[in-house]
């Protein structure tokens, strides 16, 4: 097996995953708006309907100036369940879209690789098979996310207490104003967040795992975190470029508190609204399915480097020489399995 250093980079994996997209173009394109575009749509929509569902005016958007301005002096905060209600909600909603988005793109995209056909039947038929074991996975990441916040929440603390009874000091502590405690805090949330950006690109693949190997819980992020040895970069390059790209264009188009004050009564706001949505929905969409895809190109590459697709690629076209199905004039040979000598 030889392997092409040149193309295991992110421009080879972006380039890969365009190649997949482009030859199952009408696939993907359905699979994006049955899950990636709700998903979208509704990070873009979603600050005006908060803003909507926990205002405490009565009245419609063509009323609301003025009664922001007759009561501005009257109105309270709204209480904690109103503000968490429609949070959770959505997180429901966007959890079951995303896993959705993530199972049946990965499963796509997958098959693709290997120019398989790809159907919408095959790729809803996943969903039956893996759903289950992707949210058990992603609970279980989310369970060893939230005990690692938890023990460096504590840790600034439990050391200022030894500190304290090492040194015998009987006054307490003012955690709000001592400097050297707010210090600690903020070393232990820098490595907190450094800490938290390592998991995130070890487990980028766990998803691909579940569906590819069937895998579930903790055994996705182990095996994750092994393939991503030596291609954590361009793991943690992807997750940069399309994080950045996609909060880019949610802020630049979503639309926040103000929209509130809108008056719809107008034509031209309301197509300035609706255009202004679709526009920034279109472009999410097409980045989170790029984002997705990728991801299921990178497994692939990863098994690659680590030695694992060659008897795959093998038995897939049975030849006596054989290379991985990528586009020569894109990306060049990354893999290439040749019978062994006698």
């Amino acid at each position: 097996m030889a392997t092409s250093g040149r193309t295991l980079n992110l421009c080879g994996v972006l380039s890969e995953s365009k190649r997949i997209i482009n030859a199952h173009s009408r696939h993907f394109l359905a699979l994006s708006v049955l899950f990636l575009l709700p998903l979208s749509f509704s990070l873009i929509i979603f600050p005006t309907l908060q803003s909507t569902l926990t205002s405490s005016q009565p009245h419609s958007y063509h009323h609301s100036q003025t009664l922001l301005r007759t009561t501005t002096t009257t109105t309270h905060t709204p209480p904690l369940q109103t503000l968490a209600l429609p949070f959770l909600l959505y997180s429901l909603f966007y959890s079951i879209f995303f896993l959705t988005a993530s199972l049946t793109i990965t499963y796509s995209t997958y098959h693709g690789f290997y120019g398989r056909p790809v159907k919408l039947a095959h790729a809803a038929k996943s969903l039956l098979s893996s759903f289950l074991p992707l949210l058990a996975t992603s609970i279980a990441s989310q369970l060893l996310i939230a005990l690692v916040c938890a023990a460096f929440g504590v840790f600034p603390f439990a050391v200022a207490k030894g500190v304290q009874i090492l040194l015998g000091f009987d006054e307490e502590i003012d955690y709000a104003t001592n400097h050297y405690f707010l210090g600690l805090c903020g070393v232990v949330f820098v490595v907190l967040a450094l800490v938290l950006v390592y998991l995130k690109v070890n487990w980028a693949l766990a998803c691909v795992v579940v569906v590819v190997e069937s895998k579930w819980g903790f055994e996705p992020l182990r095996r994750s975190a092994y393939l991503m040895r030596g291609m954590r970069l361009v793991s943690l390059s992807l997750w940069l470029l399309f994080g950045t790209l996609i909060a880019f264009f949610v802020s630049a188009f979503g639309s926040g508190p103000m929209s509130v004050n809108y008056d719809f009564s107008d034509v031209w706001t309301c197509l300035s609204f609706i255009s202004q949505t679709v526009v920034g929905s279109s472009f999410v969409t097409m980045f989170m399915l790029y984002n997705i895809a990728s991801h299921a190109v990178l497994y692939m590459y990863c098994k690659a480097l680590h030695g694992e697709l060659a008897w795959e690629i093998a038995e897939e076209f049975a030849r006596e020489y054989v290379s991985l199905p990528f586009d020569d004039a894109k990306v060049p040979h990354v893999v290439f399995v040749a019978p062994l000598a006698a």
